[in-house]
């Protein structure tokens, strides 16, 4: 690999290998498609080999495209990790923390402040589905969210358990019932989202019998789903957290009977050896409890 190899081009290559489309590729690196194919054509120079194919459909990789796809995702995590350990190295007082939906991380942020008041102590919200990148990625140093998601590389701890809930709408059949079965909904369809763990757990897919759960509608957003369920086209099962906002006066919440509950989570990568980081956690265990 020549030693001066541009990682700019080596991730515009990642990314229209992942899209398989040099339009689609431009659109979310913010250039132009032309642009684009003249950086790629650039890339394969200094590498000597073909990387890429047009085609009516889009583009393909070519065999040295697959070989150094992989490579090339690795050098971007490495520098990614590069450069972020050689910025914790040079501000150690600075911890990021991720949080997902309907989660709180406030009386642990204060806590750090007001023992460690020379740090830089941040709160994020991320998405349902981050809790993983945002952290191998470091773009957080900690995150607070329900499982499932990928653990590799990652130390993570159940901080508490929640049950699960059904939402429907106000007029539903089942509204006012002092709590439901799975049995109940078994041909109630459910929204599905962009990630096969996540339906599993959330839609209980498979049934305990073996069947397939009812398909709803596609969903990527959690406001999207609300609607749908408003709107008498779904139900969803979500956590019931205690003490937690009503999301809207036109759905209510009927406890589930008879499943796992919602494990709420403390995630750090592997081997994080920050003063912040352990800080962080022992006071998380202490102080995050629902209703708290």
């Amino acid at each position: 690999m020549p030693s001066d190899l541009d990682l700019r081009l080596v991730r515009y290559f990642t990314v229209v290998a992942e899209q398989r489309h040099f339009g689609r590729a431009a659109a979310e690196l913010h250039i132009t498609q032309p642009s684009l194919s003249r950086q790629i054509r650039s890339l394969e120079q200094q590498l000597g080999a073909r990387l890429l194919d047009r085609t009516p459909q889009g583009s393909r990789l070519t065999e040295a495209g697959e070989v150094f796809l992989p490579r090339a995702q690795a050098l971007l995590r490495s520098a990614a990790e590069a450069t972020a350990a050689t910025q914790a190295a040079a501000s150690p007082s600075r911890i990021v923390i991720g949080y997902t939906t309907n989660l709180i991380v406030t009386p642990v942020a204060r806590e750090l402040r007001r023992r460690h008041p020379e740090a830089d102590v941040q709160a994020v919200h991320i998405g349902w589905n981050e809790p993983h990148s945002a952290l191998t990625e470091h773009r957080v140093d900690a995150v607070v969210a329900r499982l499932p998601f990928a653990s590799e590389r990652l130390h993570v701890t159940v901080l508490y358990d929640e049950p699960r809930v059904l939402m429907v709408p106000l007029d539903h059949r089942l509204a006012g019932k002092e709590s439901v079965t799975v049995d109940d909904i078994a041909d109630e369809p459910l929204p599905r989202l962009p990630d096969a763990e996540w339906n599993a757990f959330w839609r209980i897919d498979p049934r305990p019998d073996g069947r397939p759960a009812p398909d709803g509608p596609f969903v990527k957003d959690v406001e999207d789903k609300l609607e749908l369920i408003a709107a008498g086209q779904a139900v969803a099962i979500a956590p019931g957290v205690v003490g937690g906002p009503r999301l809207r006066p036109d759905i209510t919440f009927i406890p589930l009977e008879g499943v796992e509950p919602s494990h709420v989570v403390l995630a750090t990568r592997a081997g994080d050896r920050s003063r912040l980081v352990a800080d962080f956690r022992k006071y998380a265990e202490a102080l995050l409890r629902p209703g708290e």
